[in-house]
């Protein structure tokens, strides 16, 4: 998969400055770290457990769901970003790996977020993901997914000359994601509109996995 391939070089090659520069976003988008915050609490109320921040980048938001009392730990593809995650959190566990086929067993996590990550996976690759979230969610496990919104795929590149390094980054409507996260098994409870009059809105979807029917 060359886009699985093209996302990993690309942050692994701005991973220090990507650091940098989000490092106090979430205390800049109020009303994203509402989202995280919100999240965490719906962990909390069916008895917290492991959270996986899935695409977790330099670690900033898996550290916040640790101070607002979550199990967190945090995966990425990017090993550079891996890295900078643990050397700055260093008492949270970070691990390489990808959406696709994440290594985690069935039914083991209270939670998943994917905080603008999804961005990063075409269209025919998006329902695998979330049959993955599905798998490694217990029943009644919260999901939370945040996005651009629009309906186009950009493409994106960093670095510059013959180090230029391009990944696609794909904006869709809510009520297109919201449809996989249906057929993919899930409950959406609340969707979340983020500045829609700007030039790049955002949404955060809340859903579940349905608790198993009495036997």
């Amino acid at each position: 998969m060359t886009w699985l391939t093209e996302t990993r070089n690309s942050y692994d090659a701005i991973a220090a400055g990507y650091a940098d520069e989000t490092r106090d976003l979430l205390d800049r988008l109020l009303h994203v770290r509402a989202g995280v915050v919100l999240f965490a609490d719906l962990v909390r109320a069916i008895g917290g457990g492991p959270v996986a921040d899935v695409g977790c980048g330099p670690g900033h938001t898996t550290a916040l769901l640790r101070e607002l009392g979550a199990d967190a730990f945090g995966i990425d593809l990017s090993p550079a970003m891996i890295e900078i995650a643990r050397r700055e959190h260093p008492g949270a566990r970070f691990e390489v790996g990808s959406m696709t086929d994440l290594e985690l067993g069935d039914a083991s996590l209270a939670g998943v977020l994917a905080w603008w990550s999804l961005i990063y996976i075409p269209d025919e690759a998006v329902p695998g993901v979330l049959g993955q979230f599905h798998r490694v969610l217990r029943p009644d496990g919260v999901l939370a997914v945040g996005f651009h919104v629009g309906d186009e795929s950009v493409l994106e590149t960093t670095g510059e000359g013959d180090h230029a390094l391009q990944a696609y980054v794909h904006h869709r409507p809510p009520s297109r994601v919201a449809g996989w996260l249906r057929d993919a098994g899930f409950t959406v409870e609340a969707e979340h509109l983020l500045n829609p009059d700007a030039p790049k809105p955002g949404a955060i979807l809340f859903a579940r996995r349905p608790a198993a029917p009495p036997r």
